[in-house]
């Protein structure tokens, strides 16, 4: 099993340089090589890349902006191995990772796979809150934590396996995003391919964000979760409904304070200070876990309002997802 490790960038060399350090540095004994997609940047890293040329089977390509899913299609178009390895440029990768996946597939072979994700000690308090937030069994972060069922994972674009068979029939990543991964993800089931969760497969995602840029992205994450269902009715779940239930509900608790009802209230507040207890002990850091209060509240309520509005558009003013969202869909 030949593997090929598929990075789309866009002006990020400051992250390449980090990822392709961690790849140098892989316990791996067999070859696999390293494919390179510039989307677009106009801060290119391909200095970066000719440093690292002597150390890692690299191979560098720029192309027109299109998108992380085009430009993971475009790596895997060019790439020579039987197995691609797919990682955001923000991911840091454990040392045993490769070690690891080649053992996992070889006592259960899949045609995908999905990998979880972890913080490093030296995020900063923020990345370690967002990571917390995403990740936690106490919010919708659970299934990227690895809770989620362990053969039927829905891979995650920024720590994924697939192999060349089921890019080939697939045709690989559409044109959304966010939502490219679980539509791939369900293209690939119908076609009859296997998935799971490799739990010892994980990354350090380092997600290069803030407060804006967190609330942006849940937002995106809302607004592409009911096109995703329109799209594939069977594969619904009620738990994608949980941010926006969330959302109405601690806004009906506040309206109930104006009755002097608070039962409500305190329920969520009794929930926020779980989230920050299990935080502070998690990442033993009192600061931290208040700041993943906030990150909750930020993930839910964006997640929960796009949720709401594009429900509202496509089913009730029968919108068609690329008229109600131009911003969710790249032209190629």
């Amino acid at each position: 099993m030949y593997f090929s490790i598929i990075i789309p960038v866009y002006n990020r060399p400051d992250e390449m340089e980090e990822l392709l350090n961690s790849l140098q540095l892989q316990d791996y004994e067999a070859d696999f090589e390293v494919v390179v997609v510039e989307d677009g940047s106009t801060l290119k890293s391909d200095e970066v890349v000719k440093r690292y040329s002597q150390k890692l089977r690299i191979s560098y390509y720029n192309k027109e902006n299109s998108g992380p899913g085009d430009s993971r299609n475009f790596g895997m178009k060019n790439a020579k191995g039987d197995y691609f390895l797919i990682f955001d440029s923000d991911c840091i990768i454990p040392a045993p990772y490769l070690s690891e996946v080649k053992k996992a597939l070889e006592n259960g072979y899949v045609d995908f796979f999905g990998g979880p994700d972890k913080a490093m000690d030296s995020f900063s308090d923020i990345q370690k809150a967002i990571n917390f937030s995403m990740t936690s069994f106490l919010t919708t972060g659970g299934v990227r934590g690895g809770t989620e069922k362990v053969n039927k994972f829905q891979p995650r674009s920024f720590n994924m396996g697939i192999s060349k068979a089921a890019f080939v029939a697939s045709g690989g990543f559409g044109d959304i995003h966010p939502g490219e991964d679980p539509d791939l993800t369900i293209r690939l089931w119908e076609l009859g391919f296997s998935s799971k969760l490799i739990p010892e497969a994980y990354v350090y995602h380092k997600r290069r964000i803030d407060w804006d840029k967190f609330a942006l992205q849940t937002l995106k994450f809302g607004k592409a979760r009911p096109i995703l269902n329109s799209w594939y009715p069977n594969y619904q779940k009620w738990t994608y409904f949980f941010p926006s239930m969330f959302l109405i509900g601690f806004w009906f608790s506040l309206f109930l304070l104006l009755f002097v009802q608070d039962l409500p209230f305190k329920l969520f507040c009794i929930y926020f200070l779980m989230i920050f207890i299990v935080s502070a002990v998690q990442n033993r850091n009192i600061a931290i876990g208040f700041l993943s209060v906030i990150a909750t509240w930020i993930q839910f309520k964006n997640y929960g309002f796009g949720f709401l509005n594009s429900l509202f558009k496509l089913h009730i003013l029968k919108q068609k997802p690329q008229e109600a969202f131009p911003e969710l869909f790249f032209r190629k």
